[in-house]
């Protein structure tokens, strides 16, 4: 999803007020919510974007869902939000919201996919190593993607290992499709 400037402006605001009120790790945790939901309910999402749904109402419907597991500030920050009809924004904002956490505590997002499930043991193992090379706080994801067969592939910001062994499979296919042979005449 493409963050937008407003979307990266709220966000912004958000992350100052937080600062100044000494309340960034719950309204982190508030916006993990408010993406974790908007991400997993389409008919939120709807309701967010609809313009036939008039703003009070969905302002009700936030609170309801919301006000018991949202931060003061967060909610009084969606409030704002939805008054200033800009509620279809609010994943993005939350989105945005967490990148900027992310790089203001200096936390790099590792992407871990593997064909199978890895060891408690072995995420550890990986964890303590990319945090020693790259000296910034690591948060690890764990992707299970069956169609990479085995082996893993290892993504840090921009920068991706791809150790995989479908990635094997394409080179050595790369490889048999040059011909090799030569003949002479």
């Amino acid at each position: 999803m493409k963050q937008s400037r407003a979307s990266i402006r709220y966000a912004k605001a958000l992350l100052q007020l937080s600062v100044e009120r000494n309340n960034m790790e719950a309204s982190y945790k508030d916006m993990l919510l408010v993406d974790s939901v908007c991400a997993s309910s389409k008919d939120f999402a709807q309701l967010l974007k609809s313009p036939i749904v008039k703003t009070d109402h969905k302002l009700n419907i936030i609170k309801r869902l919301f006000a018991e597991n949202i931060g003061e500030v967060s909610m009084l920050f969606i409030n704002i939000i939805v008054r200033k009809k800009r509620e279809s924004l609010l994943h993005s904002i939350a989105k945005s919201f967490i990148n900027l956490y992310k790089s203001h505590n200096n936390i790099e997002t590792v992407v871990v996919k593997t064909a199978k499930p890895i060891s408690k043991e072995l995420k550890e193992e990986i964890f303590s190593y990319i945090k020693s090379a790259n000296k910034t706080n690591i948060e690890l994801k764990q992707v299970v993607d069956e169609k990479i067969i085995g082996g893993a592939i290892i993504t840090i910001g921009d920068m991706q290992l791809d150790a995989s062994i479908t990635s094997e499979i394409a080179e050595l296919r790369q490889v048999f499709n040059k011909n090799l042979y030569l003949q002479d005449y």
